[in-house]
């Protein structure tokens, strides 16, 4: 064998730097409980369905960064699913109960954020709810907004006392499930505060068992892992303990020696797991490179079906009401993170074998929505996804179980056509790679897709939904044709003049934050007891309001609009308003806009002058005082670079009277004969309509 030269060697050390670079390797968020488990909590924690995830509180959980972020790298929002060089794979409703011991029926954790008072059925203010639920309010230095520092938790209700009577056990079991909720599973990236949202969960202890905490767990890591597959997302929170525990127990040649013996729940296998922290930009690549090199065998379809599983499996979550919900391709819950079970596109993890998948149901609106930017009762407001819950029994899918489940032959030869199965350059694999349909998958045959019920598609309609507003490209060639009518009549023009239709842009600015229902601004918790909460600023989206206050005008609008008939509007009704062609037109809601517009001009205080060629406008414009005087620059002059910005609709802004003019000079005997520009008209405000911008400013996102 020929040794390596020093060359061979560089050309590697290269390849490694610079063709496998990784982009990035997310951090993990995450927070410990670190408050002991009294054995009085116990009885609250087993009726509200959280004992065995109380269990798994008394160790810390080690994350090994890389790893999770190399799986990220194949995580598709579109489909919930890892995208392997072997086919689909996802974390289902069976591994939250038998990783986690979660309860899967119940109750979607749902409901409002922090206005139980205006939203909820006999629900208080947050911090008057808070302080009859724990006794007291948190200092003013621990408070921001509606969350609590994790020190004044830890500090306050760590050591319940020997003495405790039976009001104070309750009192320090609501604080350890609050800080349990906010630790363990649904945590965020503001790991250092607990969120008021739990109050309503807290006050009543003995109905914290009807809810279904495996959903909204399995919900939140959805969405966490989506969140994550954008490439400006460093930081990843969520029940993280779980992403790693389904990679150990699915993948063996992934998961650390030494670690044999187990018990319940599963993910309590690798609390003593301590991943390496050096060089963790090569271990992504190595992780990376890993999953490429990865055949069918090398993932357990179905890790829990062993005896040793069996004989530590606590028997309440086989329950039939639970276990019958593992294939329910249903929506899942958490407040406004609301997910979708595919396991049809993973039916070997529940000894089925995977036919052709239907396509993946789209739900794009959904990931747009996470909470902030108002809040609002949740139930009502995504009802037809918890319709789909509700209904939950009837989408459940049968599997048809064989000896060796696994993708069939048909969707092998589909996937290896469709997927992007490889992540690594071709010039890391020592064979190309070809497309191998195993012995097994032959064998297996091919099945059918079961049926199930039919979800309509709910796509990301906010584009959709600004073009139906005024302003946008439709109406903007309704605008221009309606200018074009409008040159016809003004005097001295000619059929060939060229007519500037762009339209100046601004981004709509986000009003002041309202003050609260007393009158004042929003603040933290008070000594009285007074119920303040946070009011969010109101969103800023694209819509008449938005044109109150042009960038600039020419004169009044209603007078310069007085020559022309109001039946010059009959001929420009949009489909994009919805318009009835039959309808008059001045009772539509194009022509009611323009009337505003109209009105909302004549409060202008710029009087600029008009050339000769408009007099007539210019003997109805009264002159104004506070108008200064123009500059020494000739403006019918063209612009001599490129750098030099140009006038769009609604004529010379008011920065261009600022200083007196100098006589314009005689034009040069060599210059040619330039045309006068005329000021094109804007009668009817349309150049208020350029202030709409193509943004996302209705996104809410999540309310950390």
């Amino acid at each position: 064998m020929a040794s390596l030269t020093w060359q061979d060697i560089s050309m590697k050390r290269d390849f490694v730097t610079h063709v496998l670079q990784p982009s990035r390797v997310i951090s993990a968020v995450r927070r410990q409980q670190n408050m002991p488990l009294h054995d009085r909590i116990i009885p609250y924690l087993e009726t509200a369905g959280l004992y065995h995830l109380a269990r798994l509180n008394s160790q810390w959980f080690w994350v090994d960064e890389s790893l999770l972020s190399a799986f990220i790298e194949r995580w598709r929002p579109e489909t919930h699913t890892f995208h392997m060089s072997f086919g689909e794979c996802t974390i289902t409703l069976q591994d939250v109960a038998y990783q986690l011991g979660l309860p899967i029926d119940g109750v979607p954790v749902s409901g409002c954020l922090t206005e139980f008072e205006n939203l909820m059925e006999h629900g208080r203010p947050a911090w008057v709810w808070f302080r009859e639920l724990f006794g007291e309010l948190p200092p003013q230095s621990k408070v921001k907004q509606m969350t609590v520092c994790y020190t004044w938790f830890h500090e306050r209700f760590r050591v319940l006392p020997a003495d405790a009577t039976d009001e104070t056990v309750r009192v320090y079991a609501r604080a350890y499930i609050l800080m349990l909720l906010s630790s363990q599973l649904f945590a965020d990236k503001n790991a250092n505060r607990v969120h008021l949202r739990w109050l309503p969960y807290l006050a009543s202890l003995d109905d914290l068992g009807r809810y279904s905490w495996g959903s909204a767990a399995l919900a939140w890591l959805y969405r966490c892992l989506c969140r994550g597959t954008n490439r400006n997302v460093v930081n990843l929170a969520g029940p993280l303990q779980l992403l790693q525990s389904w990679i150990f127990w699915r993948f063996p040649t992934l998961r650390p020696t030494g670690f044999d013996w187990f018990r319940f729940p599963l993910a309590s296998r690798w609390d003593e797991f301590v991943p390496r922290n050096d060089a963790g930009a090569q271990r992504l690549l190595s992780a990376r490179l890993a999953l490429d090199r990865l055949r069918a065998h090398d993932f357990v379809w179905e890790p829990y079906s062993s005896v040793d599983v069996g004989a530590v499996i606590h028997p309440e979550i086989l329950a039939d009401e639970h276990r019958r919900l593992w294939t329910a391709v249903t929506s899942l819950i958490y407040f406004a993170a609301i997910g979708w079970h595919q396991v049809d596109r993973v039916l070997p993890q529940f000894g089925g074998v995977q036919h052709l998948p239907e396509p993946a149901l789209n739900i794009d609106w959904l990931h747009a929505k996470d909470g902030r930017g108002g809040d609002r009762w949740f139930p009502s407001y995504y009802q037809e996804w918890h319709q789909h819950w509700e209904d939950r029994l009837r989408s459940v899918i049968w599997v048809d179980r064989v000896i060796d489940p696994g993708p069939s032959a048909e969707y092998l030869e589909w996937w290896c056509r469709v997927a992007h199965r490889f992540l690594s350059p071709d010039v890391a694999f020592q064979d190309p790679r070809p497309i191998v349909l195993t012995e097994e998958a032959c064998h297996r045959g091919s099945s059918q897709a079961p049926p199930r019920v039919h979800v309509y598609d709910r796509p990301d309609n906010r584009r959709v939904d600004r073009c139906r507003r005024i302003g946008t490209r439709t109406t903007d060639r309704e605008w221009r044709e309606f200018a074009d009518r409008l040159e016809e009549d003004v005097p001295g023009a000619e059929p060939g003049d060229a007519v500037d239709y762009r339209v100046p842009r601004r981004r709509g600015r986000r009003p002041p934050a309202r003050p609260n229902r007393r009158g004042a601004p929003d603040r933290g918790p008070s000594e009285q007891g007074d119920g303040s909460h946070h009011v969010p600023g109101e969103e800023v989206v694209g819509s008449a309001s938005a044109m109150d206050r042009p960038t600039f005008e020419v004169g009044t609008s209603s007078q310069l609009f007085g020559n022309v008939s109001p039946h010059a509007f009959s001929e420009f009704t949009t489909a994009a308003v919805g318009i009835d062609i039959d309808d008059p037109v001045t009772q539509s809601e194009f022509y009611m806009d323009i009337a505003d517009m109209l009105r909302d001009d004549d409060d202008t205080h710029y009087r600029p002058l008009m050339p000769e060629e408009h007099a007539q406008f210019a003997d109805q414009q009264p002159r104004s005082d506070d108008v200064q005087a123009q500059l020494a620059v000739d403006l019918n002059e063209p612009a001599v670079s490129p750098s030099d910005p140009w006038f769009a609709l609604g004529g010379t802004p008011a920065s261009a009277f600022s200083a007196v003019p100098a006589q314009p000079s005689a034009p040069a005997a060599d210059h040619r004969p330039r045309r006068v520009r005329r000021p094109p008209l804007c009668g009817t405000g349309g150049h208020l309509l350029g202030q709409f911008d193509d943004d996302d400013s209705d996104t809410i996102e999540d309310s950390d």
